[in-house]
């Protein structure tokens, strides 16, 4: 299939775009029987840390961008009119603060070119990393690099990074399964662009043996989407007629590797590889465990969407803002407790032990 046939297609994506945004609004969508395992972990508080609070510095340095925080917008949506809006506001949001913003799968301004202007925020956030986004099983389905090569410049991306969701495509009523020899499809991509490529999972996560898989093929970075946050199993039971694969979606609702296992698994394996921590992080604390197990950058996702979906324009932007405030204070005492002044510090730390 050519670009241009691909063009052509049905616009069933951004009803289906549609459909997510409210269900996850809506609906109880979180794993159950699961959860993320940063409680399994605590910092051992250090009374007398030798720093002063005005002395932490949460910068970093990613995707060639020197970032105020080591914090990230997750991949969320994209392809609606609604959804554009939430990009934007999300946008306005990672700008103010200095976050990367990560972009909603894009296969819907790949299918309707009229849907580009739902991803495009670049204007809004000129300064900070902006990911792109395919599904990598579209790489079975007749996209290749020049469909992600048009993610890239549609979006201005500094990265594009291949979603892996294998679960959710088998619960959903037009799944995409076939997901047969996507190694040497997603190296030809990761040699072909002139951007990083990135993998990240959509809620479920990423083993050792599977990451390194992965990091053979070229790619820049993980994001291991581990599990105890959103589950799209769940999602796509709510949008699923047969009572029977309703009923299964439910059996899989505790699905997955925990994020906080996740991340230690790839970090110990791929030590010189970028790893992205998300699935679940709620509060800046679960982001300095998340950094203090081996990620470089945490991400938030549904934890973001209430504030972005707020029907009012500036009060939903300035609703944001302020939880990305919180987030990075709440980061900034996590570190102050333990006497890191920097990410680095965060990084090495041995004061994260197991809770008991």
């Amino acid at each position: 299939m050519t670009v241009e046939q691909i063009s052509g297609a049905s616009a069933s994506t951004s009803k289906r775009k549609s459909e997510h945004i409210r269900i996850c609004l809506q609906e109880n969508v979180a794993g159950e029987g699961i959860e993320t395992g940063f409680d399994q972990f605590r910092f051992r508080h250090n009374a007398l840390p030798e720093i002063a609070f005005d002395d932490i510095r949460l910068d970093t340095e990613w995707l060639g961008r020197r970032m105020r925080t080591p914090l990230l917008v997750s991949s969320m949506t994209g392809g609606t009119n609604e959804a554009g809006a939430i990009n934007r506001r999300l946008a306005e949001a990672a700008e103010t603060r200095g976050w990367a913003i990560g972009l909603g799968s894009m296969r819907a301004a790949i299918e309707q070119e009229e849907m580009a202007a739902s991803f495009y925020i670049r204007d809004i956030a000129p300064s900070v990393p902006v990911i792109a986004n395919l599904g990598a099983v579209q790489l079975n389905y007749g996209y290749g690099v020049d469909a992600c090569l048009r993610a890239v410049e549609m979006a201005e991306a500094d990265a594009l990074v291949l979603h892996l969701n294998s679960m959710q495509e088998v619960f959903q009523p037009e799944g995409d399964t076939n997901f047969r020899a996507l190694l040497p499809r997603i190296e030809e991509v990761c040699r072909a662009l002139s951007v990083p490529v990135g993998i990240k999972e959509v809620g479920w996560g990423i083993d050792a043996d599977t990451a390194a898989a992965l990091a053979s093929t070229g790619a820049a970075f993980i994001d291991v989407a581990g599990a105890g946050g959103t589950s799209w199993s769940q999602v796509e039971k709510h949008r699923q007629n047969d009572p029977m694969r309703r009923l299964a979606a439910e059996a899989f609702a505790s699905w997955g590797i925990p994020t906080a296992e996740s991340i230690r698994e790839v970090k110990a394996r791929l030590p010189e590889t970028t790893v992205i921590a998300s699935g679940g992080l709620k509060h800046g604390v679960d982001a300095a465990k998340s950094i203090a197990l081996g990620a470089d950058i945490a991400g938030f996702g549904r934890a973001l969407l209430p504030r972005a979906a707020n029907g009012e324009a500036r009060v939903s932007v300035e609703q944001l803002i302020e939880q990305f405030e919180r987030i990075e204070f709440e980061l900034r005492a996590a570190m102050f407790g333990i006497g890191a002044a920097a990410i680095s510090d965060l990084q090495h730390t041995t004061r994260l032990i197991p809770a008991r």
